[in-house]
């Protein structure tokens, strides 16, 4: 039997993605970001309030990170997410973490997050419902403890952070369980 939940966020998973850009001072601001996609192979959508000061660095910057939150650094992930650079203008520097400019885009990469794309500011969309931040993704870093032998990201060397917006819940993937593009062929 189905129970009516009412109107609620329900995609799951949903990731923990941490967006960075540089303020017009060159400091750094992070900001955690369930609500993030592809939206093209080269191309990420942000959609976050433009009351953010993640946001309004955006938009001055022209340039931002977005990095894959892990296991290992959930407890300042969540900080990230908890706390506004708005209200507390030293939030990065209170979390002991590292950044260093990106070699490719005017933005900083957080070094601890293990998988890092760095983005230009290709378009910012806004209607009465959302504010969207587009971002054509130039490079793509990765640490070299999360790759497999082919050179790729290993999701569960990994351990990204998957956020349940249900019970507001942390989880990682608990293993691969079949393969894209293979596993409908016999139907």
């Amino acid at each position: 039997m189905r129970k009516d939940l009412g109107s609620i966020p329900a995609v799951f998973p949903m990731p923990v993605l941490m967006v960075a850009a540089y303020d017009e001072n060159g400091k750094v601001n992070v900001m955690n970001a369930a609500w993030g996609t592809m939206c093209d192979m080269d191309m990420i959508a942000l959609f976050i309030s433009e009351g953010h000061k993640t946001s309004k660095n955006i938009h001055t910057s022209k340039a931002f990170t977005v990095s894959l939150a892990d296991k290992a650094h959930m407890a300042v992930a969540d900080y990230f997410g908890m706390v506004s650079g708005n209200r507390v203008l030293d939030k990065f520097e209170k979390t002991g973490f590292h950044a260093v400019k990106s070699a490719f885009v005017n933005a900083p990469v957080i070094t601890e997050f293990p998988v890092t794309m760095e983005c230009e500011l290709a378009q910012v969309i806004k209607t009465e419902n959302f504010h969207a931040v587009i971002g054509k993704i130039v490079n793509v870093s990765a640490d070299e403890s999360v790759l497999s032998k082919n050179g790729k990201v290993e999701p569960l060397k990994l351990k990204a952070l998957i956020f349940d917006q249900f019970q507001n819940g942390y989880y990682v993937a608990a293993g691969k369980v079949g393969q894209a593009y293979n596993e409908g062929k016999n139907i």
